[in-house]
């Protein structure tokens, strides 16, 4: 039971990823707030937490917004007493290339995966620091070590969002670390949800995990969870600045 007592603020928590470390995080006794542009996502993550005999508190917002991330916060406070760890997994990503990319998906992808990380936060940080101290986990990818691309073109903006994530992960480290506040990045590989909205199913898309990778199928974001886990439980004590790569193997070749 690593976190008893302590009260994790979960962005993205409605799907995928963000589900899975609500669930893995209430089964170690963590209280959770989970925070989602879908309230009724959100909610479902709440209730299974809950079925599954967890404490968990939902809260609608966009990780653009420090209004509605404040709000969360003052809730979750309200309701826990207290925040001490913080997982930034919100995130979105378009399929677009280079030629077809405009200002404004630009500018959504990257104010959601990056910018959405830094206000989430300079809000939320304060509140694990007057809690004693506690950690923080960012959500980044492999690709921000490489282009992974899906045709004849790839994603920039996303690369370059994702990328941005790894330097404010090193960045946030060192202006946390006064408070008490150890902050690490997880780069996933290809995993097991919508979140791209292509399918993964497909032979041709089979056969390219298995040419790509060591551990030959797509990751389950239960195992994303626990990598996230560990590195926000006092396992990882020691353990700050860093990115941990969760790829099957993606990047030895």
């Amino acid at each position: 039971m690593r976190f008893e007592g302590r009260v994790a603020f979960i962005t993205g928590a409605g799907s995928g990823i963000g589900r899975a470390t609500a669930r893995r995080l209430a089964s170690e006794r963590a209280g959770v707030v989970c925070f989602d542009v879908r309230a009724e996502g959100a909610q479902e993550t709440v209730e299974q937490v809950t079925g599954d005999g967890g404490q968990a508190l939902a809260c609608e917002g966009d990780v653009r917004d420090r209004h509605s991330v404040r709000a969360a916060l003052e809730a979750g406070l309200a309701r826990f007493g207290k925040v001490t760890h913080l997982v930034n997994n919100a995130g979105v990503v378009t399929m677009t290339g280079l030629d077809e990319l405009t200002d404004q998906e630009w500018d959504f992808v990257v104010d959601i995966n990056l910018k959405g990380q830094f206000v989430t936060t300079q809000v939320v940080s304060p509140a694990i620091a007057g809690a004693g101290g506690g950690a923080i986990v960012n959500l980044s990818t492999v690709e921000a070590e490489v282009v992974a691309a899906s045709g004849a073109h790839c994603q920039p903006h996303y690369n370059a969002s994702k990328g941005g994530v790894k330097m404010l992960t090193k960045a946030l480290a060192h202006e946390l670390a006064p408070g008490g506040i150890r902050v690490n990045a997880v780069a996933p590989g290809p995993v097991d949800t919508n979140f791209t909205g292509t399918n993964k199913d497909t032979p041709a898309a089979k056969e390219a995990y298995r040419r790509r990778m060591l551990i030959p199928r797509l990751a389950r974001p239960e195992e994303i969870a626990a990598a996230i886990a560990f590195l926000l439980s006092d396992d990882a004590s020691f353990i700050t600045g860093t990115q941990l790569v969760v790829d099957g193997g993606w990047l030895v070749h």
